[in-house]
């Protein structure tokens, strides 16, 4: 047989033959596709609150370009769907790409026998540094939570900084931030990192002020000070604080962060592996911010799939700061973030640390009858909508 036969023999024996979706608590979309040989690969396309819309995006690539093709093309797959429709970018494109991105390296890594991070080049690290969320949406009794965390072993915490705020808002409420932050402060010590998330709620001159009243207690950075539409006032900002400035959970592409590098205002990105695009995407994001001395802290207050495939990211990428995870966070109020893997240990943290895992593909194992089981529940998550006290809707 010559050797152009066998690959095409090998080629049509490692091709996608389907996909399933499933919806499962507490707000999460977890794709399951498959090849003709049987290796099942795991993404995570969502938007939190838009389910609905990216599954219909998803399954339009699917169908449209990956079915019937071999999954080893990644590189390829990934230019074709992002290429391949004139119309490009945007949260709900870019999370269908990278929820069908992820899976594409689950099956390569497993089809190869080896962690996606070893494909990427190899570790950089042994393990990566997590912070636990403390507080809620409108965040209160922070310093008694912050203290749990640290004695649970987290060396990093992270909390929002206000709730609703007006454009221009009074002395207490500026106050009341930096009060909060004061007492976490006083709770943990200083060998505690604590950042403290603005969320886009607040608008540039608020951020300043915020900045300027938080310093004094050495927040680890201060995150999404504004809405990404507003990244141009980043350098303002920037000028009236020493606090690392972090930002890029609603960024979703390489071509987004251009500006904010070549503007030189930002520490700290961070991409969302399940919505800028995938593993793909975000590997060379992180590449990046390298070369402009910016560190990379994933977003992730999502599920398994998110997680392990931040964490293959992080393994190696060397500006890898520290990683966001969801357990425990206050979205999560039916169903955690471990519940939905066979073996649970292989996110236990230990003083703070996650290891880098070192089995094949995304080094997780989904347990599958029980993300069965839970996609026949009802899941309508939506964030809530806030308003001002004249009844003008506020930045959630």
């Amino acid at each position: 047989m010559s050797s152009n036969t066998s690959q095409s023999d090998s080629s049509a024996r490692n091709r996608i033959v389907d996909y399933e979706l499933f919806e499962v608590p507490p707000r999460w979309l977890l794709l399951r596709v498959e090849t003709a040989d049987g290796t099942v690969g795991w993404g995570e396309p969502v938007v939190e609150g838009r389910a609905h819309t990216v599954r219909a995006a998803v399954e339009e690539l699917l169908e449209n370009y990956l079915l019937g093709e071999n999954p080893e093309d990644i590189e390829d797959h990934w230019q074709t769907m992002y290429r391949g429709g004139f119309y490009r970018g945007g949260p709900v494109l870019m999370s269908a790409i990278a929820g069908i991105d992820q899976a594409l390296w689950d099956i390569k890594g497993k089809q190869l026998g080896a962690p996606v991070h070893q494909l990427l080049g190899g570790a950089a690290r042994n393990r990566i540094r997590v912070y636990q969320w403390i507080g809620g949406d409108r965040p209160s009794e922070v310093a008694e939570q912050a203290e749990q965390k640290v004695d649970a072993g987290f060396s990093a915490l992270k909390m929002n900084a206000t709730a609703e705020i007006e454009r221009v808002d009074n002395p207490a409420a500026v106050e009341a931030a930096a009060n909060r932050l004061r007492e976490v402060r006083e709770a943990v010590g200083d060998e505690v990192d604590i950042g403290v998330d603005f969320h886009g709620r607040v608008t540039k001159p608020m951020a300043k002020r915020l900045a300027k009243a938080l310093e004094p207690h050495e927040p680890m950075f201060i995150e999404e000070p504004v809405l990404p539409e507003h990244n141009e006032a980043l350098p303002d900002i920037a000028a009236h604080t020493t606090i690392p400035i972090a930002t890029g959970e609603r960024m979703f592409s390489r071509w987004d962060y251009k500006e904010i590098f070549a503007d030189g205002a930002v520490d700290v990105i961070q991409p969302d592996l399940s919505h800028a695009g995938g593993i793909t995407e975000v590997k060379k994001i992180a590449s990046m911010a390298e070369a402009y001395d910016v560190a990379l802290a994933p977003h992730c207050p999502l599920g398994p799939v998110a997680l392990a495939s931040c964490v293959q990211v992080d393994a190696c990428s060397p500006n890898a700061l520290i990683q966001e995870q969801s357990l425990n966070i206050h979205y999560n109020e039916t169903t955690d973030v471990l519940d939905y893997l066979a073996d649970p240990s292989v996110f236990e943290y230990d003083d703070g640390y996650v290891q880098i895992p070192d089995d094949p593909g995304l080094g997780i194992e989904i347990n599958e009858a029980y993300v069965r089981e839970q996609s026949e529940k009802t899941v309508n998550w939506h964030n809530p909508v806030w308003r001002h006290e004249d009844g003008s809707v506020a930045e959630w």
